[in-house]
């Protein structure tokens, strides 16, 4: 259960710095990244195994790098669900490099509570 906590709680961290960094990607606050972060969970949990499947030839050719966009249309898809709450993705071009920032921004910061643990 505390491993789960700090996976949401790290995941919303990674959405505010994303936030800052990446323009065209906003989040209001830290309680709108937590809920940002649950859908996002959901959303890579419902709906991310049935593209990742219908998408897997066009993944093999492009030898994975169509994950990427996977991953933006995903992350698009959950600030598409959440827009009154406050977690907003203005264009394509936003998702697609906040997907990257935030990937790269979560390693982070996972890498960190691994060597805490």
């Amino acid at each position: 259960m505390i491993h789960f906590l700090l996976t949401w709680l790290s995941t919303a961290v990674a959405l505010l710095i994303t936030a800052k960094i990446v323009p065209g990607f906003f989040i209001k606050n830290f309680v709108t990244a937590l809920l940002a972060a649950i859908v996002i969970g959901l959303v890579n949990a419902l709906v991310r195994p049935i593209l990742g499947f219908l998408t897997f030839p066009i993944t093999l050719i492009t030898f994975g790098l169509f994950t990427f966009v996977l991953n933006a249309l995903t992350l698009w898809l959950a600030s598409a669900l959440t827009p009154s709450y406050g977690f907003h993705i203005s264009n394509f071009g936003s998702a697609l490099l906040g997907s990257i920032v935030l990937s790269i921004v979560s390693s982070i910061i996972s890498y960190l509570l691994r060597s805490v643990d």
